[in-house]
């Protein structure tokens, strides 16, 4: 059975997994509801992959022995007025995401849990990547997004992006 503290820290993480995929969603309804349809795969892909991202601790903890508790989700409360609105508010995200990543893996380290360390090293490496897409977006959306014609091609670049589960092995 893992640390208490670091147990209790996993089960909110569910809860701010799902809670990632709710707001993911919602930015997903914004663009589709603007006609944007790739920013909205885009957004419907990251929300699948936090839902995932939830049910991996959720498998983590079961093989582990450890008590889940499952919270209710918080509705989204962001109101976006601009699509730059959203994107920079799934990078705001991310960083919250990853600050959340840290304080768990500080405090496996701490009571020298070694093998939740290495289950959230992981975790560590994909939030590096989600906070370059998230930049990266914005860094796009500054270059092209004024300009329907460049929008539309980014639209369509975002609209190619497929998903594929992560192959975690949680033995």
């Amino acid at each position: 059975m893992l640390n208490k503290k670091v147990s209790d820290l996993l089960n909110e993480q569910i809860n701010k997994e799902l809670y990632s995929a709710y707001l993911y969603l919602d930015m997903n309804n914004y663009f589709d509801k603007r006609g944007l349809a790739g920013f909205a795969n885009w957004y419907m892909i990251q929300a699948m992959e936090e839902r995932d991202h939830a049910m991996l601790i959720y498998k983590y903890m079961q093989n582990n022995d450890c008590p889940i508790v499952l919270n209710a989700i918080a509705k989204p409360d962001k109101k976006f007025k601009k699509d730059m609105d959203v994107l920079k508010a799934g990078l705001e995200h991310e960083e919250y995401v990853t600050a959340s990543i840290h304080t768990i893996y500080d405090a496996a380290s701490k009571v020298k849990d070694f093998r939740t360390m290495q289950f959230l090293d992981w975790f560590v490496k994909e939030q590096g990547e989600e906070e370059t897409n998230a930049r990266d977006m914005i860094s796009k959306m500054e270059l092209f997004g004024s300009d329907p014609r460049s929008l539309y091609m980014l639209n369509q670049e975002l609209a190619a992006r497929t998903y594929s589960a992560p192959s975690l092995v949680l033995d």
